[in-house]
């Protein structure tokens, strides 16, 4: 199968620190190379792939300090369009940028939608692209906009060798992610305090939660239980995952995903994750860690979750979160859009019809294709 994948040009695939929709991008397509098919990745130049890489900017946004990231897209989307014709499906990451441009051409496409979708701007856009066909990365995601052209869910996935089993670990809590009101890290500082164990705190500050940083979080960081890090790369991870007892995960925001509970997974670490967004689908009580509603409810349960085997943990993610199995649920969702296709063309069925999944694919993807029956799934005009 030819397939394109459009990532955003804020960050490279994958990124050098923070980043986490350009490393899904990386990890998929490297897998859906691994599995045979001829991609096409749409990135910054600076970007690691296996893939052909088209380059429409030489570096990440977010390192040349662009003042109009929007104009690269759109460059961009031009480009993907005038060169559609080369590929049986467009795959984009790029949120409701390819939307216009994408439904006045006639290859099958869809869009994994990776953030929140209850903000009142996005409305107007659901409303005037209600065809355009979606993924999401959870079904917790989908629940502002049920009506929308879901085309299935597939859950995030990293390859198997990235992080490796920390069997034991050491005696801190971490703390991975931004510095943000939805984030609360000054929860993750109070069930430290609670506990009496170190956190440390590996996050990034972006410039518009600069203030909440300095008047709201920055004091809680004096206490001597706590060590703030800054952002951590790829290559710092399964150190500092692996060696914590528990990842706290204290969430305030409907969480689409949370790509880093399962990177502590694969290191062994458990997880304590408040009940928000997608949480309850990603976690399993008392085997991955717990999920809990409060402050009170974390602190028993970080000391619960500390004592289970971290190799039940590892186990529990090769089971569910592998980068094979995250692209055998998009062939399945390429191959169901591009057989919907063909057949509303009169064209009969095609090579890569759903005839072509394999027996483990088909079970593997059961969750991820829907909504394919009829006229829905068309990822065209």
């Amino acid at each position: 199968m030819r397939i394109a994948q459009i990532s955003p040009l804020y960050e490279s695939v994958p990124p050098k620190l923070y980043g986490g929709t350009e490393r899904v991008v990386h990890f998929l397509t490297e897998a859906l190379v691994d599995l045979g098919h001829d991609v096409t990745l749409f990135a910054s130049g600076d970007s690691r792939t296996s893939a052909e890489l088209v380059a429409p900017v030489p570096q990440a946004l977010r390192l040349i300090h662009c003042l109009d990231p929007i104009a690269p897209h759109y460059a961009m989307m031009e480009e993907v369009v005038a060169r559609a014709g080369e590929f049986d499906v467009l795959h984009f990451h790029t949120d409701y940028l390819g939307y216009s441009l994408a439904r006045r051409q006639t290859v099958p496409y869809a869009t994994t939608m990776h953030g929140r979708l209850d903000t009142p701007e996005l409305e107007p856009i659901f409303e005037t692209f209600a065809e355009a066909p979606l993924i999401s990365i959870s079904d917790a995601q989908r629940e502002p906009h049920p009506r929308a052209n879901w085309q299935g869910t597939v859950y995030h996935g990293l390859p198997l060798d990235l992080y490796h089993l920390v069997p034991k670990a050491g005696g801190y809590l971490a703390f991975v992610g931004r510095i943000s009101p939805e984030k609360r890290v000054d929860r993750a500082v109070e069930i430290a305090r609670r506990l009496g164990m170190p956190l440390k705190i590996a996050a990034k500050i972006d410039g518009k939660d600069r203030d909440y940083y300095e008047n709201e979080i920055k004091p809680l960081f004096a206490d001597p239980l706590v060590e703030f890090i800054g952002e951590i790369g790829e290559a710092d991870k399964n150190a500092f995952l692996g060696g914590a007892a528990a990842l706290l995960f204290p969430i305030d925001w409907p969480e689409p995903f949370g790509l880093v509970m399962i990177e502590a997974m694969a290191c062994g670490t458990p997880v304590i994750a408040f009940r928000c967004g997608s949480v309850p689908e990603v976690m399993t009580d008392g085997v991955s860690g717990f999920v809990v509603s409060s402050v009170d409810e974390a602190v028993p349960a970080t000391a619960r979750a500390i004592e289970l085997p971290r190799a039940g943990v590892r186990a529990y993610f090769e089971e569910r979160f592998s980068a094979p199995r995250m692209a055998q649920d998009y062939v399945a969702i390429y191959q169901a859009m591009i057989e919907n296709a063909r057949r509303r063309s009169g064209r009969g069925r095609t090579a890569f019809g759903l005839a072509a999944i394999d027996a483990d694919s088909e079970a593997d993807g059961a969750h991820a294709v829907d909504g394919l029956g009829g006229e829905a799934g068309v990822g065209m005009e």
